[in-house]
């Protein structure tokens, strides 16, 4: 989304870092080439209906490659969900994991009315769906080592269900937005509703239904406090996470955030930083290499 047009250039600057810094020394195959196929177990795609409030989302279940469960990934997009990650699924999957990614409801054609508290209702409930015995069995899902993540509005209810699911195996934030500051900011300062609504943007009509940017704005002040990643810190310093940030959208609040829950766990907490505009659109390699570095050394794993 455009929220991040607000954050000053000057500060946007401070935050660059050298991408080879932000990757790590090496980068892994899985980011960068194909791996053998597997002819016993290949790794397939299976279109799904997840149900979330009454109705059955759209999603897609990317299964890796290889015998015996496997480490899973949901991966949650953003508003309105332009950028899919789908470049960074596939990478995810040639490491060696699972991958869920799915359209909230109302979203790309997902039956019902969107609203972001009930995308981050359809969060919980695609957890809920990978985690049960017949899915998990079907899928090839360790139930066990199920990781949410999310870029902008998907990292927000990823950071939520984590902070509410202190059982997550990992959290992985891209970019996330923190919808709380920015009702909170609306509530004290009126005046930049018009800034608000003109960065979300009038784009949304073909993609999202039952909603628009007034709508919006007013769930965020209803939910200032409610989605507020600040305030929960010490619930994000439970599992093991990545922040990703990027320079040119909201990196001064994700590094902000890291660096609170770092003060509350600073082995369970990764961050950095990346010169980029909030879509990574000309830094797609390197965000891969850094999520893939980073499970790897959740769960080593071989493609």
């Amino acid at each position: 989304m455009n929220l991040f047009r607000r954050l000053p250039a000057l500060g946007a600057l401070l935050l660059v870092v050298v991408c080879t810094h932000a990757v790590g020394a090496t980068l892994s195959r899985a980011v960068i080439a194909d791996p053998i196929r597997d002819e016993k177990y290949p790794a397939f795609n299976r279109q799904l209906l997840i149900p979330s409030g009454g109705v059955g989302m759209n999603a897609l279940l990317m299964r890796a490659a290889g015998k015996g469960p496997k480490p899973t990934l949901v991966l949650l997009h953003g508003l309105p969900g332009n950028e899919q990650n789908l470049d960074l699924a596939q990478a995810v999957r040639r490491a060696g994991w699972n991958v869920l990614t799915m359209h909230y409801r109302g979203s790309w054609g997902s039956p019902g009315n969107f609203s972001i508290e009930g995308a981050i209702q359809d969060a919980e409930a695609a957890m809920v769906f990978l985690r049960l015995p017949e899915n998990a069995t079907r899928f090839n899902i360790n139930t066990g080592r199920v990781f949410v993540g999310g870029h902008s509005m998907g990292g927000l209810a990823a950071a939520l269900y984590a902070a509410a699911h202190p059982d997550v195996a990992g959290l992985l934030l891209i970019d996330a937005w923190n919808a709380g500051s920015d009702g909170k900011d609306l509530l004290a300062h009126p005046d930049t509703l018009a800034a608000l609504l003109e960065g979300l943007g009038d784009d949304m009509g073909n993609s999202l239904t039952g909603t628009d940017p007034a709508r919006l704005a007013e769930e965020m002040k209803r939910h200032a406090n409610d989605w507020d990643l600040m305030m929960f810190a010490p619930a994000l310093a439970i599992p093991p996470t990545l922040v990703i940030g990027a320079t040119r959208g909201g990196g001064a609040e994700n590094k902000a955030l890291a660096d609170v829950i770092r003060a509350q766990h600073k082995r369970r907490i990764s961050s950095l930083t990346i010169d980029s505009d909030h879509s990574f659109a000309d830094h797609r390699i390197a965000l891969s290499a850094a999520v893939v570095n980073w499970l790897q050394r959740q769960t080593p794993t071989k493609p």
